[in-house]
């Protein structure tokens, strides 16, 4: 049987990612557990468990959702002025007090589970993805060499920031946020990239 895209089964998968979203930000990932999840959002646990199995189900799901959004993407007419704004929205969505501590949950199952880790990478693949517009667009107006790889400056330059926020827990300003942008464009500029 086919599922219709708007109904019950869009309703209940919907339902149990707020939910998942929800007990991330409550309780972290340690704390993620499917009885809770079905509680949460109304679904009755046999019928999570039975779709999503744990919790690193439930989490490779949510990530799986939030690939396919739209992100913001700026175009200022300048590549600078694009990857700072890039590298700062991944800072300060990591800082905002909604969205950071599910942000973090999503990072540290990534670090203890093999399916976590991979729905993440996907997600940061496809955020990369959509990124490295601004990049194609510096190359065009001749802001960066042609040839340029255009995801790999988005990764350089956000890659900073996780290092700070997830290896050495030290604060990121949007000093830092700036200067990670800028050392990936003068990477790019000299051919590295």
């Amino acid at each position: 049987m086919e599922k219709r895209p708007g109904g019950r089964s869009a309703r209940v998968r919907d339902a149990v990612r707020q939910a998942t979203l929800a007990e991330l930000a409550a309780h972290g990932y340690r704390g993620l557990t499917v009885d809770n999840v079905a509680t949460r959002s109304g679904v009755h646990k046999t019928s999570v468990y039975r779709r999503w199995t744990n919790a690193d189900g439930l989490i490779a799901d949510a990530l799986e959702l939030a690939r396919n959004e739209p992100w913001p993407i700026p175009d200022t007419g300048s590549v600078d002025d694009d990857l700072r704004r890039i590298v700062r929205l991944v800072r300060h969505g990591f800082a905002d007090p909604d969205e950071g501590p599910v942000a973090r949950a999503f990072v540290a199952a990534a670090v203890q589970s093999d399916d976590a880790a991979r729905a993440l990478h996907e997600f940061f693949a496809a955020r990369h993805d959509q990124s490295a517009v601004v990049v194609r667009r510096g190359v065009e107006r001749g802001e960066l060499p042609a040839g340029t790889d255009a995801t790999e400056v988005i990764r350089v330059a956000v890659a900073p920031v996780y290092y700070r926020l997830f290896v050495t827990h030290e604060p990121v300003r949007d000093r830092d946020a700036d200067r990670a942008a800028d050392a990936a464009l003068a990477a790019a500029r000299a051919g590295i990239l």
